[in-house]
C-alpha cells in the first residue's frame, strides 16, 4: 500500500507548502509506474540527508547577526547531487527539499549523470553590502563543506546568486582542501573553469522546449505573443530569445510591478532599464498594469519564471496562453495543473523546460575534469540536441499513455531513479 503523505497543521489545503506539492506529484504518478518499481518508491518521498547550519557573519558596522541555512540531498543513486544554492529572505527547509527532489527528476529526465540536491540562505541579499554577501557565502560554504565535492554535491547558482558567489565558494572549499579544486562547483566565472554558454542555458532549454512544443501544435513563434513572469537569469534570457526567434514579448512581470505592451518589448532595453532603475515601472514604450490582469493577457506562450506557486486555483481558470513553459521550478499547483489540463492549455513541465542550466553544469564540470573547453557554439549545439531529445521522448509517452507532459516526464525520471535504486540494492 501506498504511504499518502499527511499535512502538518499548519499548512493549509491552498497553501501546502513546496514538499508537499512535490509529494502530491508523486504520489500522482506512483500508480503509472512498473510494479517492479513500486517497493522503492519510498525512495522519492525520503530526502537522503538534510543539514541546516547556522551562519554568523560580521557586519560592515562591526555588528555579529545569523542566517539559517540549508543543503539537502534527496537523491543521489545516479551519481553525485546537483542542484542550486539560493538566497531569499523566504527561503525554509520545505522549499530546499522540494527543490532538490525537482532536481532529482530534472536530472533524470535529461538523462545526466547526477542526483538531486540543493540549498539555501535565508536572507535578503539586497540588504547586504558586497563585502557582507562574500562573508555569508563563505561561511555557509565552510559550514556545508562536508557535505559537498566534485565527486558528493555540486552546487550551481540559482536566486539571487551567480558566477561571483560561485568563484567565492570554490576558493573556499579549495583553501580547506590545499588545492584549487575548479569541479566543486559550477556556473563559475570562465576565467575559473567555468563554462561558455552557462549564463543564458536555462533559458535557452525554456526557449528550445518552447519551440519543440510549437512545432508538435502547430503554433508559429514568428509573431507569437509571450509573456513572462520573472525577469531575472532565466526570464530575461528566454523573453530575448522568443525576440530573436521574431515572437513578440508583451508583457514582462517581476516584484516591481508588471508592464506591457501589445506591439511588442524592447527586451534588450527593458533589462537597461531594470539594471539602472531597479524596477521595470515607467520603462520607456511601455505601460503599467495590474499584476492580477497579467495573468489573463491573451498569449501563445507563458512563462512562469520566477518563485513556486504561481499558478494556482485563484488564477488558472483566467490564464489565456496556449503553451505554458515553466522556467521557475514548481510555479503550478497540482489544483491547476488539474484546472489548466481540462481547458486543453498543453504546459511543458519545469522538470524538462528548466533543466538547461543543469545540462550546461554538466558539461563544465566534464570539462573542469579533463581540463579541456568546448566552444560556445558545441555547447548550445548539445543542449539543443540533449533538450529536443528529452522532450521528444517525453511528448511519444504523453501521446502513448494519455496523458500531461508533467506526468510523462516523472514516469520517465522516476522509473531512472527507482530502477538505479533497486539495481544497486541495500547496503548493508
Amino acid at each position: 500500500m501506498l504511504n499518502t503523505p499527511q499535512l502538518p497543521s499548519y499548512l493549509s489545503k491552498e497553501n501546502i507548502g513546496p514538499w508537499h506539492i512535490y509529494l502530491q506529484q508523486v504520489e500522482q504518478v506512483a500508480p503509472l509506474l512498473d510494479k517492479s518499481l513500486l517497493p522503492w518508491v519510498d525512495t522519492l518521498r525520503r530526502p537522503k540527508r538534510s543539514l541546516i547550519v547556522d551562519v554568523p557573519i560580521r557586519l560592515d558596522n562591526g555588528q555579529i547577526t545569523h542566517f539559517e541555512g540549508y543543503r539537502v540531498h534527496h537523491n543521489t543513486s545516479r551519481g553525485p547531487g546537483k542542484g542550486g544554492v539560493r538566497y531569499h529572505q523566504d527561503v525554509t527547509l520545505s522549499e530546499v527539499m522540494a527543490l532538490a527532489g525537482w532536481m532529482t527528476i530534472k536530472n533524470a529526465v535529461v538523462n545526466v549523470p547526477f542526483g538531486g540536491a540543493k540549498g539555501g540562505i535565508r536572507v535578503d541579499p539586497r540588504q547586504l553590502s558586497l563585502a557582507e554577501l562574500e562573508g555569508l557565502t563563505r561561511r555557509y560554504t565552510s559550514e556545508i563543506s562536508s557535505m559537498i565535492g566534485p565527486d558528493k554535491d555540486i552546487p550551481a547558482p540559482d536566486m539571487n546568486t551567480n558566477a561571483q558567489v560561485m568563484a567565492w565558494m570554490m576558493d573556499t572549499y579549495s583553501m580547506g582542501e590545499g588545492r584549487t579544486v575548479t569541479g566543486v562547483v559550477t556556473g563559475k566565472p570562465v576565467s575559473l573553469g567555468g563554462s561558455l554558454g552557462r549564463q543564458d542555458a536555462t533559458g535557452r532549454g525554456v526557449f528550445v522546449t518552447a519551440r519543440e512544443a510549437a512545432r508538435k501544435l502547430g503554433v508559429s513563434i514568428d509573431g507569437a505573443r509571450v509573456i513572462v513572469q520573472g525577469f531575472g537569469n532565466v526570464g530575461e534570457a528566454s523573453a530575448r530569445m522568443f525576440a530573436q526567434a521574431g515572437a513578440r514579448v508583451v508583457a514582462v512581470q517581476d516584484v516591481s510591478g508588471t508592464v506591457y505592451n501589445g506591439a511588442g518589448l524592447d527586451v534588450l532595453a527593458l533589462k537597461r532599464y531594470l539594471a539602472d532603475n531597479k524596477t521595470l515601472l515607467g520603462a520607456p514604450d511601455c505601460e503599467t498594469i495590474t499584476n492580477d490582469d497579467f495573468w489573463s493577457l491573451p498569449c501563445e506562450f507563458l512563462v512562469p519564471a520566477a518563485l513556486e506557486s504561481q499558478i494556482n486555483r485563484f488564477n488558472a481558470e483566467h490564464i489565456a496562453a496556449r503553451i505554458i513553459v515553466e522556467g521557475a521550478n514548481g510555479p503550478t499547483t497540482p489544483e491547476a495543473d488539474a484546472i489548466l489540463a481540462e481547458r486543453g492549455i498543453v504546459v511543458v513541465p519545469d522538470v524538462l523546460a528548466n533543466a538547461g542550466g543543469v545540462t550546461v553544469s554538466y558539461f563544465e564540470w566534464v570539462q573542469d575534469f579533463s581540463s579541456f573547453f568546448w566552444t560556445e557554439d558545441e555547447i548550445n549545439a548539445r543542449l539543443e540536441r540533449i533538450m529536443a531529445e528529452a522532450f521528444n521522448a517525453i511528448w511519444q509517452m504523453a501521446e502513448e499513455r494519455k496523458m500531461p507532459l508533467r506526468s510523462a516526464a516523472f514516469v520517465i525520471g522516476c522509473s531512472r531513479v527507482l530502477e538505479a535504486r533497486a539495481t544497486r540494492g541495500l547496503y548493508p
